[in-house]
């Protein structure tokens, strides 16, 4: 099974594909307006204390306030209480208003919500990950052996100070005691160096900014055991190339390298609503804040046995399909998937093990609960980050959004209830600016509503046609 890591990092806009056999399995673009913020640590000014959603705005000195809940503040976690005393307890006894904290991004703004935070700094190493004040220890879950993660844990708690906090990853396994201790000894120095910097600032602002495009590519790279990483840009490859196993090529071409690999379409695949199957069935894609729907269609795949058995090939492939564009397209929060309607449990099953085993794939959070009373497929993703859709495009300026505009009837009406409240006025004539459709519906055949309005509101009526693709009018002058 061949990887290739495609990057494209020449130019403003940063890109990166994964490929599995020439498929795409991932694609993250970063532009300069959308770019992360997770991981970046802020000196915050708390603005606003909650004690109903046990919450705080707080100003990092960004366009939005960030949202804080208090589980995630550090004096909450560093309190000696018991959980039990501790969660009886409102936010208003762990922070007040214009208090100055250390805090990191969790998630980043979307839509009208502002960025997630939390004040449990992390600081990621090689094989560690440091919290100054989480005071706990976990273990990647990739090391099965119950004893072994326990060995793990017994280590943590001799090497951390009681306030802090550890997480050990996968590649500690082939490191030293003396090796961990040292990167640990790095990231408290690494600490101390924010902590000073932030007592320098006077007013909310960034301590520290991540190269998440960079690091989400160096985090791919460990999970390859064998592959090629193909990149445009000779600085980063001699960066990959220093702290890779991996074959890292430089590409020369003048071609944009995504053009070159055909990877331009599948960007342009990933922003549309329909995706077909290679059976002749598709799916429709219906993104929104909070809420993803996919719909599963047979289309033009009839199948050459029964129903059933056309229907349950058809909803597998679709739920191999959806997982892929679930990641390619990085959707988040709440989806569900609307398979064609399955009576027996066991195809239900089927299915369900097909999606369970394609999200395996995914590094985010999933959760998949299972199949509605309704026969929908429901489950979350964790978002950290707006989907492509989100990054890459705009709210139609005509529909706002909706996929739909007001019809040329609905609005020739609309004036026409508008001109009846001049009825009887002194005027002779009025003037309206609207398209060539809405005209057309107005005035009648042989303008024979138009005359007759003119008539019963004794005023002539002058059109003016502008070419608009949204049907509109305006009146411009009554005279």
């Amino acid at each position: 099974m061949l990887k290739t890591i495609i990057v494209n990092h020449l130019n403003r806009e940063k890109r990166y594909a994964v490929l599995n056999d020439h498929v795409v399995e991932k694609l993250i673009i970063d532009q300069p307006k959308q770019h992360s913020s997770v991981g970046n640590i802020y000196l915050g000014i708390v603005e606003k204390v909650l004690p109903g959603m046990n919450a705080a705005f707080v100003s990092i000195g960004e366009e939005k306030s960030g949202f804080l809940h208090r589980d995630k503040l550090a004096s909450f976690v560093q309190s000696d209480d018991e959980m039990s005393v501790k969660a009886a307890r409102s936010i208003s006894a762990f922070v007040h208003q214009g208090e100055k904290i250390l805090v990191q991004v969790e998630k980043d703004a979307a839509g009208t919500k502002g960025p997630r935070l939390t004040g449990i700094i992390e600081l990621p190493g090689n094989h560690l990950i440091y919290m100054p004040q989480g005071r706990y220890v976990a273990v990647s879950k990739k090391f099965a052996d119950e004893r072994i993660r326990e060995d793990w844990r017994r280590f943590g708690q001799r090497m951390k100070e009681a306030e802090e906090g550890l997480v050990f990853r996968t590649s500690c396994e082939k490191q030293t005691e003396e090796e961990l201790i040292n990167e640990l000894q790095n990231l408290r120095l690494e600490y101390k160096e924010l902590v000073t910097k932030s007592g320098q600032l006077k007013r909310a602002g960034k301590v520290l900014e991540r190269n998440s495009f960079a690091e989400e590519i160096m985090e791919e790279l460990k999970k390859l055991d064998s592959g090629e990483v193909i990149i445009d840009d000779l600085e980063m490859k001699k960066l990959f190339q220093s702290n890779s196993h991996l074959s890292v090529k430089h590409y020369i071409g003048k071609e944009n390298i995504f053009s070159a690999y055909r990877l331009e379409h599948e960007i342009e695949k990933a922003l549309k609503r329909i995706v077909w199957l290679d059976n002749g069935a598709y799916l429709i894609i219906d993104e929104a804040e909070a809420l993803t729907v996919i719909d599963v269609n047979t289309g033009k795949f009839a199948g050459k046995t029964d129903q059933r058995e056309t229907i349950l090939k058809t909803n597998k492939a679709a739920a191999e399909e959806a997982a892929r564009q679930i990641r390619l397209r990085d959707i988040g929060g709440m989806i569900l998937v609307d398979f064609i309607d399955m009576k027996e449990d066991r195809d239900r099953r089927a299915v369900l093990n097909i999606m369970e085993a394609a999200l395996k794939k995914d590094e985010r959070r999933t959760n998949l609960i299972g199949f509605s009373p309704l026969g929908i497929l429901q489950m979350t993703r964790k978002k950290t980050k707006p989907a492509i859709s989100e990054a890459l495009t705009v709210k139609c300026p005509s529909c706002e959004g909706t996929g739909r505009v007001l019809s040329s009837e609905t609005i020739a009406f609309r004036l026409e209830r508008e001109l009846w409240e001049h009825r009887g006025a002194d005027y002779e004539a009025v003037h309206i600016y609207t398209t060539e459709e809405v005209e057309k519906i107005f005035s009648g055949e042989r303008e024979i509503h138009k005359k007759r309005i003119e008539e019963l509101l004794g005023m002539k009526i002058v059109f003016t046609v502008i070419n608009n693709e949204k049907p509109f009018y305006e009146i411009g002058q009554l005279q």
